[in-house]
């Protein structure tokens, strides 16, 4: 990229789970690795890299919509370049300069190392370079990444899915389950913690399967005890776990390590035992229950979030009754609910009795209900109580309206922090206990006392950052992750 005058600029539009905001670090890494420069905020990049998601129809709707906005802008400087990676074109391929001719470059989700020649092969070629790899050939963990939060970091331990969801493209896109060994995650974590990171979260589309590679059905549960040794690590979060692969071993880790959190997202996806066998899922509701249960009795101040699909074809009015009694019952922390959405090539396309939409929007409509009222009524316990608050950046978009500071306690609810007058503002990274006022579905008030406030390696590593500016970030290898802005909340968790 040295023959321009002046670098030129990208940036990365990230839709999806939270393994397609770690890969859109690794894209940023290898751009910036390349030559290129973040572009500064609200303004356009030269290059403008979509990483897209699969698992459901609005995605596509969101990309193409974008890349329609897109052309005037590319019509009128040509030298400009977009390109699309991800899960959408690892499925379109040819498709999506079929639809969009104006895009240069089209790669998938095991190729996100060959963005930078692609873009400069489209360049010099003037014509769209598409390249879609079948198989994974090289761990994304090992490509240069640029972190978006100086003390926390997404670490892949595996990739890839070997079940086979009815409902779900993913296995499809990412291929099988690929393990990551454990001497070579936790060196990321500790060089990780070296440079300030205070909060790991382990990422894979299974993460509590991660072993099944190499043979060590305990391998998830020995690497949460080994994170537990890592010097200056403060929090440990993972996910997303799959209930049918969830044992009382990886419980018993959790409970025991200090440092990792009592906050599990568990998808239940449907509470119908009916509905679960024809989604191909390999638990039933009874299970299910049961687990929560076994992880409550471990950690009594457990917070346990979800994933529910409504209307799955065939799902019948006594089917949507039992996911509302689950639901009742796990008294969820939160949870992430969708419309089934048909996805060519699953088999759950094909499945007869589609739900109609006016009684899917129905009954979504009374579970977000229901799920905000639990999730209220679990809030309101901590009114008057003490928790730890790691203060982060952007957590909150009103803190600068209220004067407000916003993080996440360790069961990970967000929490909304004032500062008492005249007291030094704890920076993103620090530590602090703070009294809860004030409960809301969604959130926790702490306009009381602020108490053990401890400055941390990553409240120094913020503020280092801080100064520098945010062109001027430092990029790092050894794949330690970086967050960007995603748009829209997380998907397609299996």
């Amino acid at each position: 990229m040295t023959t321009h005058a002046t670098p030129r600029t990208y940036e990365v539009i990230t839709y999806g789970c939270q393994m397609n905001v770690h890969d859109s670090e690794r894209i940023s890494g290898l751009l910036e690795d390349a030559g290129y420069v973040r572009a500064p905020e609200a303004s356009r990049g030269d290059i403008v890299v979509f990483n897209t998601c699969a698992v459901r129809e609005n995605a596509d709707n969101r990309l193409y919509g974008n890349l329609g906005h897109l052309r005037p802008e590319k019509v009128a400087n040509p030298a400009m370049q977009i390109a699309v990676g991800g899960c959408m074109a690892q499925k379109d391929r040819e498709t999506v300069v079929a639809r969009a001719p104006w895009v240069d470059v089209v790669f998938g989700t095991h190729n996100i190392g060959s963005l930078p020649v692609l873009l400069e092969r489209a360049r010099i070629e003037q014509a769209s370079q598409v390249e879609i790899e079948e198989a994974l050939t090289r761990f994304p963990s090992t490509l240069p990444t640029r972190r978006e939060s100086p003390y926390a970091a997404w670490v892949s331990i595996s990739v890839g899915c070997n079940n086979t969801c009815t409902f779900c493209i993913v296995p499809q896109l990412r291929g099988k389950e690929a393990d990551r060994r454990p001497g070579d995650i936790l060196a990321e974590v500790r060089a990780l913690v070296a440079d300030g990171v205070q909060e790991i979260t382990l990422l894979g589309q299974n993460v509590n399967s991660y072993g099944v590679e190499f043979g060590d059905r305990f391998a998830f549960g020995k690497l949460l005890r080994a994170c537990g040794e890592v010097d200056g690590l403060e929090r440990v979060r993972f996910t997303s776990p799959h209930p049918a692969a969830f044992t009382d071993d990886v419980i018993a880790a959790m409970a025991e390590t200090p440092n990792v959190m009592p906050s599990l997202h568990m998808p239940l996806q449907s509470g119908s035992d009916a509905v679960l066998r024809a989604m191909r899922r390999s638990y039933r509701s009874e299970r299910f229950l049961g687990i929560l249960d076994r992880v409550r009795a471990a950690m009594p101040e457990a917070a346990i979030t979800t994933d529910i699909i409504v209307g799955f074809p065939g799902e019948t009015d006594a089917d949507f009754e039992d996911t509302l009694s689950v639901v009742r019952a796990s008294r969820f922390a939160a949870a992430f609910t969708f419309q089934y959405s048909i996805r060519a090539g699953t088999p759950a396309a094909t499945m007869p009795n589609q739900v109609p939409k006016e009684v899917v929007q129905e009954r979504y409509e009374r579970l977000v209900e229901l799920v905000a009222d639990i999730a209220w009524s679990e809030n309101r316990r901590f009114e008057g109580r003490a928790v730890e608050v790691l203060f982060a950046d952007g957590e909150g978009r009103k803190d600068a309206a209220t004067n407000r500071l916003s993080g996440r306690a360790r069961d990970n609810r967000l929490v909304h922090v004032t500062i008492p007058e005249g007291m030094e503002r704890p920076r993103p990274g620090d530590l602090a206990e703070v009294e809860i006022t004030h409960a809301a579905p969604h959130h926790l008030n702490a306009d009381g006392a602020v108490t053990n406030v401890r400055r941390t390696a990553g409240g120094d590593a913020w503020a280092r950052w801080h100064e520098a500016g945010p062109e001027n970030k430092p990029s790092v290898g050894l794949g330690m992750p970086r967050r960007n802005s995603t748009q829209g909340r997380p998907e397609g968790r299996p």
